[in-house]
């Protein structure tokens, strides 16, 4: 159960930087980027630091190196896209927070501490389980689309097990999910929080463990407990379950 309520105005970044406090933000550009314009976290989490009176800086993964090189203070946080976390992780210091713009979703809309949980259940399926990747939108497939190409290829090469991997989006969230042995859930970021909290609700009545996008690609990247270490209750969740 969260312990924020559904009313409750969650800060997406603002209670990790203060002013003057440099920020940098990982923006890849591939197949996957929307052509002239950034996504809905990416412009939050900029126009978010500018009310705090932070400095912003935005960068590819390509340059990231280059531009911490050039920066004459060290940043507070460093935040990237999950898919380049391998890359950034081996360029960013130890002593600079790190996260992704899916983890920042997930406490903002979501629930960190309970995708966190559902780790565990990743490290637990087996041949023949169904999982569920959900996607919020309907947006246009790419050609290495990450819900219905590069999560399934992620998740059976972590697990090495045969597994029947549906996808849907928009609103079609199954009635179904007891079927489901896991739910990876998009950040949510076309949805209300309210309605992303229902979602997780729906999940925890069935019965089934749920993470989102940013946590099980950060945890099959091997980049987790790094990618959490800026939320201490996540850490004490990831405390709990690191057995494996």
């Amino acid at each position: 159960m969260s312990s924020y309520s559904l009313d409750y105005e969650l800060p997406l970044v603002s209670d990790l930087i203060k002013q003057h406090d440099i920020i940098v933000l990982v923006v890849p550009i591939d197949l996957g980027a929307p052509k002239g314009r950034l996504i809905m976290p990416q412009v939050q989490t900029i126009r978010e630091s500018l009310d705090e009176d932070a400095i912003v800086v935005v960068t590819k993964d390509k340059e990231l190196r280059a531009t911490l090189d050039k920066l004459k203070a060290l940043p507070k946080l460093v935040v990237t896209d999950s898919q380049a976390i391998m890359k950034v992780t081996a360029d960013v210091p130890d002593e600079i927070l790190l996260t992704t713009f899916s983890i920042l979703m997930a406490r903002y809309k979501g629930d960190l501490t309970e995708y966190v949980k559902g780790i565990e259940k990743m490290e637990n399926l087996q041949d023949g389980d169904k999982v569920l990747v959900a996607e919020a939108c309907s947006h246009h497939a790419q050609e290495d689309d990450i819900g219905r190409v590069k999560i399934p290829r992620w998740l059976r090469l972590h697990t090495r097990k045969q597994l029947e991997i549906d996808v849907k989006s928009g609103n079609d969230f199954p009635e179904n999910l007891n079927e489901y042995q896991l739910i990876i859930h998009c950040g949510g970021c076309t949805l209300t929080r309210k309605m992303m909290q229902t979602r997780i609700k729906q999940a925890k009545y069935s019965g089934v463990p749920i993470v989102n996008y940013g946590v099980a690609i950060s945890y099959m990247q091997g980049a987790l407990p790094r990618a959490l270490e800026p939320f201490p209750e996540a850490i004490l969740e990831w405390q709990k379950i690191s057995k494996f």
